[in-house]
């Protein structure tokens, strides 16, 4: 006679083989049979919130409502050296900003693309309102994060024919009463239905039962206010949670809070106090290199980012962003060793190759450069990718002498990508060499033809594994400053590019682990140089 598992520890035992979608079949099953199985409804929950859940850690990028609708008073004359809101106040020993690119938030640009950076800040109104709220999608930006799925989205894609809990009917003060249950439903409807109204009232009810005395519920409230944009009462439960229990994670919450606040020294500080009660831990390290990083205090970032390499020498952001580092201080041989090494780790797309490529050139490695670049524009995924990678072998043309071959090439990005303003600005340098302005005159003309707010191109819309490389030499057009002016004038450009010089931009390395994120853009090498982002 066949024996048979028992159906319930059969999809345990795929849970914890991460195989979600037999998992939740069975579950379904077993709810069919008997509705009020508890345990199969609490791991369905935890099933359904495995598939969409994202690490609350991560900063998420600020949307219309964050960016408009803000009521917090923040200094407008912020000291030097307190504030990442202002731009262009290199702390530290590294490249200035004119050498390494900068945003038009003023966020310098690092060597690797993170959720908060992936699709960029928006610096202008304009920016914002075209730029999609998941980078990949026609949704408009809304106040959510494009990590969050909208409510009833996941839902109706798990069961077509409707959502596993109807959150309308529930009875939250039962259910905060059943701490188990509770725990598993929170999680349900924080992360898969995005409710976080609903989330809220659980959380307040469920920690009210617990006396005030339970640590991961006052965290859960922290989290609940963080997205509904009330930073001071998230800041509350994170403080009370941590005198309770000291945890690396409510380190982490209460540091992100401080944030969107623009308090990094606070953060800062809270961070290294976390790093007193556990000593060389990797996420705390990489969290006080990601604020120097963003002060433009890229020395003191690096430093953090070599002790978390001691630690981990396997983490691909802190090899990523020192390899930048490198790349815009003038090392390309000591930038090469960092990105072959994530070659070796395995990662394999196109930001990496295009890194590659530029190393290799201008640390005169010659016969690796257009094969690394034939591989970049093989593993590109979209037009944008292999637009930058035209864009970058433009410079490689120009390098070589071969106005000709660059001509070609900037010609080639822009009919990949006809938004690239740093194409435009070097195509129009090469045709004023040749003499033609009335081609610049008739570009003018068209309509759309340059974009106004595109300005230095971001590393997070590319995955940040792009590097940027100093280029000391300048073309005709900067030696000829009164025919620079006129040509910027007649490109639309003046308010957003510098003179215009042929600049290699390095492209951010994306995540290693992006089945829970959004796609990540490939890095590029434009005007401005960003490393690989996992």
């Amino acid at each position: 006679m066949e024996m048979q598992m028992d159906p319930l520890f059969l999809a345990w035992s795929y849970f914890r083989r991460r195989k979600f979608q037999p998992c939740s079949e069975i579950c379904g099953q077993i709810l069919e049979t008997n509705p009020y199985d508890q345990a199969a409804w609490s791991l369905k929950t935890q099933v359904l919130t495995e598939m969409v859940y994202v690490d609350e850690v991560d900063v998420d990028q600020e949307g219309i409502a964050e960016m408009m609708l803000d009521d917090n008073a923040i200094a407008q004359v912020a000291r030097p050296g307190t504030s990442m809101k202002l731009p262009g106040t290199s702390q530290g020993g590294g490249p200035s900003p004119a050498i390494r690119p900068m945003t038009q938030a003023g966020r310098p640009l690092s060597g690797f693309v993170r959720p908060s950076t992936q699709s960029g800040r928006p610096g202008t109104m304009e920016q914002a309102i075209r730029t999609p709220r998941t980078a990949h999608t026609a949704r408009p930006v809304t106040s959510a994060s494009g990590r969050f799925v909208r409510l009833g989205t996941a839902s109706i894609l798990t069961s077509p024919d409707g959502p596993f809990i109807n959150l309308s009917r529930l009875n939250f003060t039962k259910y905060a009463q059943k701490p188990n249950l509770a725990k598993a439903l929170f999680e349900y409807i924080f992360h898969h239905e995005n409710d976080v109204k609903n989330a809220l009232e659980l959380a307040a009810l469920a920690t009210e039962h617990a006396q005030f005395k339970d640590w991961w519920w006052k965290v859960q409230l922290g989290k609940c206010y963080y997205r509904l944009g009330l930073y001071r009462e998230a800041e509350k439960q994170f403080k009370s949670a941590l005198k309770q229990q000291d945890m690396v994670d409510t380190f982490l919450y209460l540091a992100k809070v401080y944030i969107p606040l623009d308090q990094p020294i606070t953060a800062l500080t809270l961070l290294k106090q976390g790093l007193d009660h556990f000593p060389r831990e990797v996420t705390l390290l990489t969290g006080i290199a990601r604020i120097h990083e963003e002060m433009n205090n890229i020395s003191s970032a690096t430093e953090y980012y070599k002790e978390v390499l001691k630690q981990d020498n396997t983490h691909v952001e802190a090899i990523a962003c020192i390899g930048s580092n490198h790349f815009y201080s003038d090392q390309p041989e000591i930038a090469l060793r960092f990105y072959r090494r994530l070659l070796q780790m395995g990662v394999y797309n196109c930001e990496l190759f295009n890194n590659l490529a530029l190393c290799c050139f201008y640390a005169q490695q010659y016969d690796m450069t257009l094969s690394s670049f034939q591989r970049a524009l093989s593993l590109a995924t979209n037009d944008e990718e292999v637009a930058d990678v035209w864009y970058n072998l433009g410079h490689v043309a120009v390098g070589i002498g071969d106005l000709n071959l660059a001509y070609q090439c900037l010609k080639l990005c822009l009919a990949n990508n006809n938004n690239h303003a740093e194409a435009y600005n070097n195509l129009a340098v090469l045709e004023m060499r040749k003499g033609h302005t009335e081609q610049l005159h008739r570009c003018s003309k068209s309509e759309g033809c340059v974009p106004r707010s595109r300005g230095h191109v971001s590393p997070d819309q590319a995955a940040e594994a792009t590097l940027r490389h100093p280029v000391n030499k300048t073309t005709e057009a900067s030696a000829q400053p009164e025919r620079t002016a006129s040509i910027l004038s007649v490109l639309s450009l003046s308010d957003t590019l510098g003179p215009p010089s042929y600049k290699p931009d390095i492209l951010e390395t994306p995540p290693p682990h992006t089945q829970s994120m959004i796609p990540l853009p490939l890095p590029t090498f434009r005007q401005e140089i960003d490393t690989t982002e996992f």
